[in-house]
């Protein structure tokens, strides 16, 4: 039990606000006959956050729309969007208790633009042939975040893949060769060629290809609950789909691969298709994080 209480407080507590916790109300027709059950969730949350509550293991508990799931020992994640305003409302029914909602606060972030020039004109411009492909290829990335496995790889805490300089933040909006993109999905973070990428928790490879157009080499590991990492631009991959890898485990390594201008890389991380902030799971773990310049 005491390992539990460990792994939960640095996600659960610190990613997304000081945590509260409110007791459910019985039934009239149960008063009496149960204990309240408590319910930890943090009262905010940042845009792009992950956040992880805890409740009663037999409640069944939604969120925008998903019944997420509920482990043995009562835990639940899910995520906030980059767009995400308003409050996050989560909805949790234990068996003989009224249903209650609980909202967390959704604090607002600055999105800087970045704009990057000198990428090869194919890939932000790409003739028919190629946008297909790509299509094709984000599809089948697409697909694997789809997963629910009864894991908690999540909740424990999470390490840098590999150390250096941040050189691009999730969220901000991309301008590349002058034309407007989608917002970073991810976060990067330079290093040198063949540099060793190590696991930043554990987890189930269930994607690996070397040379996807826009992303290059690509790796996803699954740590469970809907909760994936992403890893692109890789000039190695040391795994296969279905490996299960340990925290600091390396299974790849840092390259220039698709739409890059230099050695780097990209670690994104989804809530099944809602993408969250690494650096923010990484502040939550309490990693030691660089200031913003």
């Amino acid at each position: 039990m005491r390992r539990l209480v460990l792994l939960l407080a640095p996600l659960a507590l610190a990613a997304c606000g000081t945590a509260t916790t409110v007791r459910e109300v019985p039934t009239s027709s149960m008063a009496g006959t149960m204990q309240p059950v408590a319910v930890r969730l943090p009262s905010r949350g940042q845009q792009g956050a992950l956040v992880i509550g805890q409740t009663d293991p037999a409640a069944i508990v939604t969120h925008a729309g998903r019944t997420l799931r509920v482990s043995p020992n009562g835990r639940f994640v899910f995520g906030i969007g980059r767009d995400a305003t308003g409050e996050a409302v989560v909805s949790i029914a234990s068996p003989g208790f009224q249903s209650r909602e609980r909202r967390i606060a959704i604090d607002p972030r600055d999105w800087p633009v970045e704009r990057i020039d000198g990428v090869p004109p194919s890939t932000v411009d790409p003739p028919p042939e190629i946008a297909a492909r790509i299509e094709r290829e984000q599809a089948a990335v697409s697909a694997m975040r789809s997963r629910d496995d009864a894991r908690e790889d999540f909740a424990q805490p999470f390490i840098w893949p590999v150390e250096g300089r941040i050189s691009g933040r999730f969220g901000n909006q991309r301008v590349y060769n002058g034309v407007p993109k989608a917002p970073h999905s991810g976060m990067d973070i330079a290093a040198a060629n063949g540099t060793p990428v190590k696991a930043p928790a554990a987890g189930i490879v269930t994607f690996a290809a070397p040379d996807l157009y826009l992303t290059g080499g690509t790796v996803l590991i699954d740590h469970g609950a809907g909760v994936s990492s992403n890893f692109l631009h890789l000039s190695r991959i040391d795994v296969k789909v279905g490996d299960h890898v340990e925290q600091g485990q390396v299974f790849a390594a840092v390259g220039a691969t698709g739409r890059s201008t230099g050695p780097h890389l990209h670690w994104g991380m989804n809530w099944f298709s809602t993408r969250v902030d690494p650096l923010l799971v990484l502040e939550a773990s309490g990693a030691v994080v660089p200031a913003a310049p």
